[in-house]
């Protein structure tokens, strides 16, 4: 084995043993443990959301646990195909050994930064909302195409999304949209993409085939829990109800479904159109605005800290360039990390983006 080979799998070694004493694997067992006891009572189902909530946490420690024991014990096997290859075995051997050696090395990189994540919320599933800004239709077909690239995102991940509320423009793409990702540490991970997201293409819009620049905005908000005390008195808001619509303002239900609920106090307004019920619209619309709610409280007690500190945050600003023409670029801002494939971006491959995301603001 070459000094080089030896000295990185050291390397490698010694950061998988800070990923594990930053999960404490001795807890992680208990925790599976006691999660497995809650599962297997006879009356878990009696609360049907509650299950969910323990059979979600047992599967992600599980994985958690696994994954971690399994980097370390392939993290010895890859040492003896190396060890092989040195004895004479045939080429192939050397091969698969280097071939396990970057999976590692990306693996290991990637549940390290999982390590970074440990604020308040970050354990939440995400309520993520994106909107058209500037730019016309263009930044409408914008906000569409973040859409579909947080949901496919999803998608490879097995993630699931429930997509709340919907509002189309009318020549193409959406004014809005809000949809919730489903998994742990999804608010964590995805909180990174908070900020103004900017497109350069030639506008297929435009029959003069100009180039056109474009923007759409995106929120991350972590998904409330009942422990959160999110109190809103019912003399707060007003309700109002409608019937959903679809892209060209097409009726998608023939009833009075669809929710929207204002906040008189603060004014903010959201809705709900994607359940079959009435209900259903109210009880998402709710949580949307608990959401909403508790991070602005979150916001007035970091600008608090801020204005002790003498300083402000402006990360959440313009943070990231889509350029389709004159030449093919997708290029964080905040941290200089890009890729030459928008397609693929676009198509869901953002893990890169974030994994940076998150360890550029763990040095803020």
């Amino acid at each position: 084995m070459s000094t080089d080979v030896a000295a990185d799998l050291k390397d490698l070694a010694a950061t998988l043993a800070g990923i594990e004493a930053a999960l404490d694997v001795d807890r992680l067992r208990a925790q599976v443990a006691e999660l497995q006891e809650q599962a297997s009572r006879p009356d878990l189902w009696d609360d049907v959301e509650h299950a969910q909530q323990v059979n979600s946490r047992l599967a992600h420690k599980q994985g958690d646990l696994r994954r971690v024991l399994g980097l370390r014990q392939r993290l010895e096997d890859v040492e003896v195909l190396y060890e092989l290859a040195e004895e004479g075995a045939d080429e192939g051997v050397r091969g698969e050994a280097e071939a396990e050696h970057n999976r590692l090395r990306k693996e290991i990189a990637s549940l390290e930064t999982r390590t970074l994540l440990a604020g308040e919320y970050d354990e939440r599933d995400a309520l993520v909302t994106i909107r058209s800004e500037a730019g016309g239709v263009d930044a409408a077909d914008f906000a569409e195409m973040l859409m579909r690239m947080y949901l496919r995102w999803a998608e490879r991940h097995g993630y699931p999304t429930e997509v709340y509320d919907i509002s189309f423009a009318e020549e193409a793409g959406i004014k809005s949209a809000t949809f919730v990702v489903k998994a742990p540490f999804a608010y964590g991970v995805l909180s990174v993409e908070q900020g103004t997201h900017r497109l350069v293409r030639i506008s297929p819009f435009d029959n003069q085939g100009r180039r056109q620049t474009s923007f759409a905005g995106v929120e991350v908000l972590p998904v409330t829990e009942t422990t959160d005390h999110v109190e809103i008195p019912e003399n707060e808001i007003r309700i109002d109800v409608f019937r959903s619509s679809g892209p060209g303002g097409q009726s998608v239900n023939t009833t009075d479904s669809a929710v929207r609920i204002t906040h008189l106090p603060t004014g903010l307004v959201v809705s709900c159109q994607n359940e079959k019920s009435q209900i259903q619209n109210r009880a998402a619309a709710m949580r949307v605005l608990q959401s909403r709610l508790l991070e602005r409280k979150r916001r007035q007690q970091q600008a608090e800290l801020d204005a002790l500190k003498g300083e402000g945050s402006s990360w959440g600003n313009q943070m990231r360039s889509y350029v389709l023409h004159p030449y093919q670029m997708v290029k964080d801002l905040r941290t200089e990390h890009e890729v030459g494939n928008p397609a693929a971006v676009l198509d869901g491959d953002i893990d890169g983006f974030l994994e940076t995301g998150i360890r550029w603001r763990r040095q803020q």
